[in-house]
């Protein structure tokens, strides 16, 4: 596999107040990107995938491929990702382990890993902590297809005595994760498979289109519903990644909060619908070309919206962390309900050390009633603003907590230090380079 440059450190110096001005490129989502790899397992030919991001997640990826005996290489400058899983042999949970580091991705392995070698491992995971979520759900799936899960001491081992069956399966919520799950399991099971309430995100829609070409059976309904008949063998495939629709609405909600402007290359307006609406009525303008999105502060005041996460179509909770960064700009008072994860609101404690006016609420201050109503949980956020953001240490949470951290100290005056800055590198692709051609001042 190709090598890349190390990590910079893991503390920069932002020197804010400065508008966000310039060019950047943005390729394929690492919520698809991943799944696409693991995806790879299930062919009998080589896959290659291409727009493929430099982020840490495809170097998980690749070693956990590799350390099952694919052959895995990486062009960083073409994007090109090219895997050949002709030759797969198990792994143990604590090589395991020690290459997936905190991401959660060794569940997924588990389907396609059955199929092939009739065994898989699953160490401790770990992952962003913005909320639960339990692998309770992977196994249930993975059980109902027919295999077999055993504690050990370095984590659980499963097996398929029996083989693989078609099952019907309902979620109670459309979680992606578990709806990945059915999907890289159920489309070399014996027989039909079926799910209800399944997640219906572009990423999801592109795996499925990435299956489809390998050979897999898999028809949609519009009621959430997903019908998979098993087939006996899949080939590679040759795909090319959709945009990372996170990556794009974080750039744009920069340029957003600073007043700035910026041209990503790459957006695309399909899966950003619900993004671009939000974002007229905040008072952001946009132009949309074959190229990509330019996202520009037109002047004037921002206006302040009531706002509540969902699942596709609704609005994605990946976005709106980065938004309330912009909100604490706009005039008056913004309500943001988030209805996906219950502990999201842990970033704007770092915000109100700016001098962010955000105060936190258990009640559902949206439209409807949530599943995390009346459960304790601060999941409802009202900004007050536009406040003045000032410079402050702080220490990024998650990934895209710690994208929103990194915003809030580019719109604040004065000099920030951002302390864990490594873990955006999980899904923002040489987010300090496109910080430079941006025009901020980092150190």
């Amino acid at each position: 596999m190709t090598q890349t440059a190390s990590v910079d450190s893991d503390v920069l110096k932002v020197h804010g107040g400065r508008p966000l001005q310039g060019e950047i490129h943005v390729r394929g989502a690492k919520n698809f990107v991943s799944k696409a790899m693991v995806a790879a397992l299930l062919g009998s030919t080589p896959s290659t995938l291409h727009n493929v991001p430099d982020i840490r997640d495809v170097k998980v990826v690749s070693s956990l491929l590799e350390l099952h005996g694919a052959a895995v290489d990486y062009d960083v400058v073409s994007g090109d990702l090219r895997m050949d899983t002709s030759d797969l042999h198990p792994a143990d949970a604590f090589q395991i382990a020690q290459h997936a580091g905190s991401s959660r991705i060794p569940i997924l392995l588990c389907g396609p890993l059955l199929h092939r070698l009739g065994a898989a491992v699953i160490p401790d995971l770990g992952g962003c902590r913005i909320g639960d979520r339990p692998i309770d759900f992977h196994l249930e799936i993975l059980r109902k297809f027919g295999a077999v899960v055993e504690e050990s001491g370095d984590g659980l081992h499963l097996s398929a005595p029996n083989g693989l069956h078609g099952i019907k399966h309902e979620l109670s919520y459309p979680s992606v994760g578990a709806t990945e799950q059915l999907l890289l399991t159920a489309v070399l099971a014996d027989g039909i498979t079926t799910l209800h309430g399944a997640a219906v995100e572009p990423e999801i829609k592109d795996l499925i289109d990435t299956l489809q070409k390998m050979g897999a059976l898999i028809s949609v309904s519009t009621d959430r519903s997903i019908t998979i008949e098993g087939v006996s063998e899949l080939r590679g495939y040759d795909h090319v990644a959709l945009a990372d629709r996170i990556e794009v609405g974080s750039w744009a909600a920069g340029a957003l909060a600073t007043g700035g402007d910026i041209m990503v290359r790459g957006a695309q307006q399909r899966s950003m619908g619900m993004f671009l609406n939000t974002y007229r009525k905040v008072g952001g303008e946009f132009d949309i070309t074959a190229e990509g999105i330019r996202f520009y502060h037109p002047g004037g005041d921002l206006s302040s919206i009531t706002l509540q996460t969902d699942v596709h179509p609704g609005f994605m909770t990946d976005w709106q962390q980065p938004l309330v960064v912009a909100l604490t700009q706009a005039k008056g008072l913004s309500i943001v309900h988030e209805t996906v994860y219950e502990n999201r609101f842990g970033f704007t404690k770092a915000l109100g050390k700016m001098g962010a006016q955000v105060q936190l609420y258990r009640e559902c201050l949206g439209d409807i009633k949530c599943r995390f109503g009346q459960r304790n949980f601060l999941h409802s956020a009202a900004i007050s603003g536009p406040t003045p953001l000032t410079a402050a240490d702080i220490t990024v949470p998650d990934l895209r907590g710690g994208f929103s951290h990194l915003l809030a100290a580019l719109t604040a005056e004065g000099t920030s230090t951002v302390n864990g800055i490594g873990i955006i590198d999980r899904g923002y692709e040489n987010f300090r380079t496109k910080l430079a051609q941006l025009g901020a001042a980092i150190d």
